[in-house]
């Protein structure tokens, strides 16, 4: 008999959008799935053919889940090299087109059958929640993870009446963690400080990265005449200006006459390509924008140094990426960088003189110390597999079958069981006002979800093979 527990991480998005939350869930669940110790099932949105259009690149479109699914696991296996052995499910989603996300529709802890509710992962649990109609998490799953990827206060301040949305947000975000999640990861201190959250970056990189990282090394010390990067300074990312593009472009108009010779080339897509390029343009500084692609192709391998100034970034994938192909990394000495400052290849900067000073000091290096063993390892998707297990409260023994998560102190006194018990009643309460809430289609549309997404509509239903609701025709 398989005594392994069962984890369902569900995430906000899916490959062949290439986002944090499609591509990173994506890896631990195969990871998680290689230590062997748990029976994993990925649930990932399922999007109608209309909302595919507006999300997936390169006119990219599936007929059915199944398509969907197989193009999942082939992109993870090349990139891996893992067979994955892990369920893929699907729940109704839709697209906001003000958001630039995707929502779900209706109560999709349904993906997870009622033998198999053991452990959820949420990835972004305000995401999934905001809009939560159905059974609670915490009723159906005996423990609830959530990790915060995106630092959405951020975001919101950005936006017409940011801080007056900040305010509020930060307020709704804290209530629905608290009555859906036992236990919150943030990936670094750059998120908003939520009730019973620990600070620590489950993520790691695509092994490709690491594999570059040692070829680089291994051809600069004589195995097979490598010679030096003969490019300059780059950054890639999704082309908006949230994601560092405002602050880089801001950077070099600053201070054109102290870089002057200096050349950096972006890469990205985006709705604010065009706007990017623009004020590119207008710089005297050689800053050249192309189209985004492939971070790992060849292209990338004859540059020295990345430049990630973003500030809105959690954990960012990218400077993760660079660091373990050896590039030397500029980025802003913010909390969501402190991940990386322990590694020889990271340079940090504080204001703009410091941006100035970091820039040029790293294209007159050489080359950066190589990373020992251990900080490839530190960088690795089996290490952040590791913390993720460690600061989620599930070690080894949780992998026992029948063990109780989340169990009480064994000489808890008399008044520690009646506060406990008192908390868990007011934590009742508030989550039915938010059940009560989020089943009103008025109070929804007035809190930015998208009409009609309380149930998946009839295309879905057909789609994904869903029960109609009593009562309906057909």
């Amino acid at each position: 008999m398989d005594r392994r527990r069962h984890i369902a991480i569900f995430t906000t998005a899916s490959l062949p959008w290439m986002t944090g939350t499609a591509v990173n869930p994506l890896f631990r669940a195969a990871y998680l799935e290689k230590a062997g110790d748990w029976k994993v099932t990925l649930a990932i949105p399922w999007l109608s053919l209309k909302d595919q259009e507006l999300v997936y690149p390169g006119k990219i479109a599936f007929a059915s889940p199944r398509e969907h699914e197989n193009y999942v696991r082939q992109w993870v296996q090349e990139r891996t090299g893992l067979i994955s052995g892990f369920k893929i499910g699907f729940y109704p989603g839709k697209f906001s087109k003000d958001k630039r996300s995707i929502l779900p529709v209706g109560d999709i802890t349904e993906v997870i059958p009622d033998e198999e509710a053991d452990i959820a992962v949420l990835e972004e649990p305000e995401h999934l929640t905001w809009y939560h109609h159905g059974r609670r998490w915490k009723t159906k799953f005996r423990r609830v993870i959530g990790i915060v990827h995106t630092n959405y206060l951020e975001y919101v301040k950005r936006e017409k009446n940011g801080l007056i949305q900040a305010f509020f947000l930060k307020h709704i975000n804290n209530w629905v963690t608290h009555i859906y999640c036992h236990k919150i990861v943030r990936l670094s201190a750059a998120t908003q400080d939520l009730p019973r959250s620990v600070v620590c970056n489950v993520h790691g990189v695509n092994p490709k990265f690491i594999a570059i990282g040692k070829d680089k090394e291994r051809l600069q010390n004589g195995g097979g005449g490598g010679e030096s990067p003969t490019k300059g300074a780059y950054y890639i990312g999704k082309m908006v200006w949230s994601k560092g593009y405002r602050e880089l472009l801001q950077l070099l108009s600053a201070h054109q006459d102290e870089l002057a010779g200096f050349t950096v080339d972006l890469y990205g897509d985006g709705e604010d390509s065009d706007q990017v390029r623009q004020a590119a343009g207008k710089l005297k500084l050689a800053v050249r924008v192309f189209p985004g692609r492939d971070h790992a192709d060849p292209l990338f391998h004859e540059y020295k140094v990345f430049i990630n100034p973003s500030t809105t970034d959690v954990v960012c994938t990218t400077t993760a990426e660079a660091l373990a192909m050896g590039k030397i990394v500029v980025c802003a000495d913010h909390p969501s960088n402190e991940f990386f400052k322990k590694f020889p290849n990271c340079r940090t900067y504080s204001g703009k003189k410091g941006f100035v000073t970091a820039v040029l000091g790293a294209l007159s290096e050489e080359a950066p110390p190589p990373l020992t063993e251990a900080q490839r390892r530190e960088l690795s998707w089996e290490a952040a597999t590791e913390r993720f297990l460690t600061a989620a409260e599930l070690g080894p023994e949780e992998s026992a079958a029948g063990k109780p998560v989340d169990s009480s102190p064994p000489f808890m006194s008399v008044s520690m069981m009646k506060l406990r018990e008192l908390r868990r009643s007011i934590e009742g309460a508030s989550a039915l006002v938010h059940h009560t809430i989020s089943g009103n289609e008025a109070a929804r549309r007035a809190f930015g979800a998208i009409p009609g997404s309380l149930r998946p509509d009839e295309q879905q239903r057909k789609e994904l093979g869903l029960l109609l609701p009593v009562g309906s025709p057909g």
